[in-house]
């Protein structure tokens, strides 16, 4: 069969369906606008909202979404996804290679929380939009959080920062959206309640919104699902990984391990013994 007669077979052009890419040759379409409009006019941040969602969001949407995604790219090698991202790059591997180990770890535990939070406030204006108090549907959708997903709350509390310098100013972002009518700003109340709900729980000492709680607020103010959280934190912590893995790369290094070669590892194992003799 040749190839003009394949692009006429149905098994072929039905074999995947999709609503995101149109292209022919000579042409480039993503959701219906040609590639070549959209260079030079369209953000970044623009286009991955385009191709998640379907549609080009405003231009304030579109900077509420990169302040977000730009907040979280990096933490530093004692997250686990770029101390491995560094490991990898010592192994000889490429940056692709590299990412793609890092990446691989995002998960309920290191990259997960974005996407709980969200689930969480979106659970807590399911309640009030059934009539439930704020203050109620705060404390339902809490307790329901952590009966899911244990004490640690998720998009609140940190183990290096008593106060996440990313949080304040990101919740100044979205205030400013909802002055200005570009968002609800209900999650971000949502958000405030179950902070001040958590401190009353813990006899007045605060557990502070992280930068998991501030981009969900984000995230849930703009519309996005809790799942594709968690897609948009992996985009956004590429590029820290990116940036650690090619460090790496040009400083060298070999087969770098979790930590120096002179330090061992706490065995509670049985002690030294021997091998049984076979029964003759």
């Amino acid at each position: 069969m040749s190839s003009s007669d394949s692009t006429k077979d149905p098994r072929v052009s039905e074999w995947w369906r999709t609503s995101i890419i149109d292209m022919k040759p000579g042409e480039l379409r993503y959701r219906g606008y040609p590639i070549q409009e959209l260079i030079g006019n369209v953000s970044f941040a623009q286009m991955i909202w385009l191709m998640t969602r379907g549609e080009l969001p405003s231009d304030a949407q579109g900077r509420l979404l990169d302040a977000a995604l730009m907040s979280a790219v990096d933490h530093g090698p004692q997250a686990p996804s770029i101390a491995i991202a560094r490991m990898a790059a010592t192994c000889g591997v490429g940056l692709n290679n590299a990412m793609a180990s890092a990446v691989n770890v995002l998960g309920d535990v290191h990259g997960g929380a974005g996407e709980q939070a969200v689930e969480m406030y979106q659970a807590i204006a399911a309640h009030i939009d059934a009539g439930a108090l704020p203050a109620d549907a705060i404390c339902a959708g809490l307790d329901e959080a952590i009966a899911k997903y244990g004490k640690f709350v998720s998009g609140f509390g940190h183990r290096f920062h008593l106060i996440d310098p990313r949080a304040p100013r990101l919740l100044e972002l979205v205030d400013a959206a909802a002055k200005e009518g570009h968002v609800g700003g209900h999650y971000a109340a949502i958000a405030r309640g179950v902070e001040d709900e958590l401190a009353s729980r813990k006899d007045g000492r605060r557990i502070p919104m992280n930068i998991d709680g501030a981009t969900a607020v984000i995230y849930a103010e703009l519309g996005f699902p809790a799942p594709l959280a968690r897609g948009l934190f992996c985009l956004s912590r590429s590029v820290g990984i990116l940036a650690h893995a090619w460090e790496q790369t040009g400083q060298g290094g070999r087969n770098k391990g979790p930590i120096p070669r002179e330090y061992v590892w706490a065995y509670d194992g049985p002690s030294q013994r021997a091998v049984p003799t076979a029964e003759r």
